[in-house]
């Protein structure tokens, strides 16, 4: 399973890539987008981001589940703010 920063990390490369072949088409800050798609707490408590990248356009999606066993749950569930089951939330970036 990947973290989402090593998702995000290669879409990032995909987007420079991108980029190069539509110089036309300006990159969006960061810190400027609001969210990267939507977070999922299931009744067992395992945590599903759904994940897209949006700039310049969206070229590269993902589906990463964490489990409450997993060694970075605790991490998404902070960068999430808290999410309780039943919740679905939207995910600010990794900036």
């Amino acid at each position: 399973m990947k973290s989402p920063m090593a998702v995000l990390l290669a879409a990032g490369f995909a987007t420079t890539a991108v980029a190069q072949f539509k110089k036309d088409l300006p990159a969006t800050p960061c810190e400027a987008v609001e969210s990267i798609g939507t977070a999922e707490m299931a009744a067992d408590g395992t945590i599903t981001l759904r994940l897209r990248l949006l700039s310049p356009n969206p070229i590269a999606e993902s589906v990463l589940t964490y489990a409450p066993d997993d060694p970075q749950y605790e991490d998404i569930k902070q960068h999430l703010g808290g999410i309780a089951p039943g919740d679905l939330k939207p995910v600010k970036p990794w900036c």
